[in-house]
């Protein structure tokens, strides 16, 4: 018998790779399992979430599955599109970093997520939401979204590669950037600051991106909870350091950083001279009336993927299980304390960012 249908949502200007090879590779996947596929093309960004809906209008109808082939903001906007509807979620991933996919053990190789997408069966997974709208990875305010802003001027120069994503990253930081003086309201973190003055705030939802860079905050992600991040004001030099760190996998080792879980987080901004704000939401810039409110969605993703702890997650577990020096016997190790830290991969509110 054959399975349910899939609906790709495929952003022919996002992500990397040859176009025409992805659509071949979906359609021969799909004839060799015997199921069906409608490919939903988007032109331009303008059309990614009427074209979202209309995959969801035609799962729902088919009881299919609906899928977002680009990079985190593709994926983004159709697991926006997606939630409440009842339909499972697949991810055909095509971005530069692709921290959604790989935090939940889906390959970048599309016959090999075309293999998950048709064998596996659907896990639920938490989305963030920021003033209702979905986050899968982050989303962040103040210093980062200038950043992506940066970023998307270099990459329309030099390509899209991790390396211009880490140009764009310092070129930003150079520049300097003003701090916001934030009022915080979070009654399930008692723990966080009531008001801070900083130049960014990101909330994180992707564990393994905060794994590689060693915030403990990633167990509280896998535990229900969303991960908040802010940088005390720093000078330019200062900035730069932590970008260093981040790139080392030791920004938890700095004095400058404020971090914290929640399931909800309410932040207005004092002195703000206006009632918007730009908002990073998985590597896309909207505005955003003010106040933000951080939390977890009200239900979660039925993502299609496999069982189980994903591979790179598990290495990053070994890898801070291992004893710091290797002639200490096994019985007698501990395991390093976990650091809090910025991430600077994808999405991160210090280096390159998602790509939709």
């Amino acid at each position: 018998m054959a399975g349910p249908p899939l609906f790709v949502v495929f952003n022919l200007a996002s992500g990397r790779g040859d176009r025409e090879e992805v659509r071949r590779e979906i359609e021969s996947a799909c004839a060799a399992h015997g199921r069906r596929a409608e490919l939903l093309t988007v032109e331009s960004p303008d059309q990614l979430m009427e074209t979202a809906q209309e995959a969801v209008c035609r799962a729902r109808s088919a009881h299919g599955v609906v899928v977002a082939a680009g990079g985190d903001g593709t994926l983004s906007a159709v697991a926006q599109a997606t939630l409440g509807s009842g339909c499972p979620y697949g991810v055909l991933p095509r971005g530069t970093f692709n921290y959604f996919s790989r935090t939940h053990g889906i390959s970048a190789e599309i016959g090999e997520a075309m293999k998950t997408l048709l064998e596996e069966s659907p896990q639920p997974v938490q989305v963030g939401m920021v003033n209702g709208r979905a986050f899968l990875v982050n989303a962040s305010v103040g210093l980062y979204p200038q950043l992506l802003e940066d970023r998307e001027s270099w990459k329309q120069q030099f390509g899209r590669s991790r390396l211009v994503a880490l140009g764009a990253g310092i070129a930003t930081l150079l520049k300097g950037h003003r701090s916001l003086r934030l009022n915080f309201n979070a009654p399930d973190a008692p723990e966080a600051p009531r008001e801070i003055r900083t130049p960014t705030l990101f909330v994180g939802n992707n564990a393994l991106q905060m794994e590689q860079v060693g915030l403990p905050e990633s167990r509280a992600i896998d535990q229900g909870q969303l991960a908040g991040v802010a940088i005390r004001p720093v000078s330019r030099l200062g900035l730069m350091g932590l970008l260093l760190r981040g790139a080392l996998g030791r920004l938890g080792e700095a004095d400058d950083l404020v971090d914290f879980s929640f399931r909800r987080l309410t932040v207005h901004a004092r002195r703000f001279g206006r009632r918007r704000v730009k908002v990073a939401t998985d590597g896309e810039i909207v505005w955003m009336q003010l106040p933000l409110t951080f939390e977890l969605g009200p239900e979660p993703l039925m993502l299609v993927r496999p069982r189980g702890l994903a591979p790179e997650r598990a290495a990053q577990a070994s890898q801070r299980s291992q004893p710091s020096n290797p002639d200490t016997p096994p019985a007698d190790a501990q395991p390093p304390a976990q650091s809090t830290a910025l991430p600077t991969g994808q999405g991160a509110p210090i280096s390159g960012g998602p790509t939709r």
